[in-house]
């Protein structure tokens, strides 16, 4: 794959600096050191919060989680991190929840699940659904899910799990998901060695989240094990080209097509795993940035921008 010719110089410039912070080998460092070259990377590539934004940290049924809102918000954005469920907290995305609010209007509330492989699954699906059940409650208003990598994972587990359990869920924006595709071929192979994220890693976050072998019809492990994809609300899927996650936004957009569903697929040209980071620096990941919370502001108004 000739990266050289895919990725621009901007793009370059981002996985430069990434790759100051945050080795290449991280996965073969001890799960302590892989937190604190990440949680360095987040402090590296963090921006201040709008003015405007305010928050607060709380406890949702024991689930720490932060709530960000200015004004006086009508929809609550529930927003679950990526980090290859071994990564992350509330401080990883922070800046990222904050533009979210400030852009949108609605609250947002990131949730800090717990992280393997201290916690295998099922915790981070438990953690997701337990916060997500709180914010319904507690702020009495409708919900849109989002999340990114492992994030969006958990968000589309959500969406699944709250059939027939949750009302109100109305819309997920799953931001190059992990969705639980096969890793022998399309894009696992294609991208297997893309910047930022490669297939061995893929492997490896796949495996740390289990005790023994993955589930194969756990969809809230993979929402692609899912053997019934109707009744899921509007769904947006944004995915880097360059990245061996792309096929899992696919596939899932597939079944929920097969199934009547109303989904679109964004695939952003040229663009990197992570690159919600580089929208400060990035043309190409600051427009695919604005197309995602003008989404988000749209679905919150069950507007659907893609007819």
């Amino acid at each position: 794959m000739d990266y050289e010719k895919l990725i621009d110089a901007e793009t370059w410039g981002f996985i430069r600096k990434i790759s100051e912070s945050y080795a290449d080998d991280a996965v073969d460092l001890s799960i302590q050191e892989q937190r604190a070259i990440y949680d360095a990377m987040c402090r590296d590539f963090h921006v201040a919060r709008p003015a405007i934004v305010q928050t607060e940290d709380l406890s949702a049924n024991g689930v720490p989680v932060r709530h960000y809102w200015a004004g006086d918000p009508t929809r609550t954005v529930m927003y679950f991190h990526g980090g290859g469920f071994v990564l992350g907290g509330l401080h990883s995305h922070d800046d990222i929840c904050a533009e979210i609010c400030a852009q949108t209007g609605y609250r947002v509330v990131s949730v800090d699940y717990r992280l393997a492989p201290e916690n295998k699954h099922p915790a981070s699906f438990d953690d997701a659904w337990t916060a997500t059940q709180w914010a319904a409650d507690h702020f009495e208003s409708s919900l849109i899910l989002v999340g990114d990598s492992a994030g969006g994972s958990l968000a589309a587990a959500v969406a699944h799990h709250a059939r027939g359990r949750l009302k109100g869920i109305l819309a997920q924006v799953l931001i190059y998901p992990v969705l639980g595709g096969d890793m022998s071929k399309g894009s696992y192979i294609e991208h297997a060695q893309a910047p930022m994220l490669t297939r061995d890693e893929c492997l490896y976050y796949h495996q740390v989240r289990c005790n023994g072998s993955p589930p194969t019809d756990d969809p809230r492990f993979a929402p692609l094990q899912d053997s019934d994809f109707s009744s899921l609300p509007p769904t947006l899927l944004v995915t880097a080209d360059c990245d061996p996650l792309r096929d899992d936004a696919r596939d899932y957009h597939e079944q929920l097509m097969s199934a009547g569903g109303q989904v679109h697929w964004i695939n952003e040209p040229g663009l990197v795993h992570g690159y919600l980071r580089a929208r400060h620096s990035v043309g190409r990941a600051r427009q695919s940035f604005e197309r995602i919370s003008v989404a988000i502001e749209a679905l919150g108004q069950q507007l659907w921008p893609y007819e």
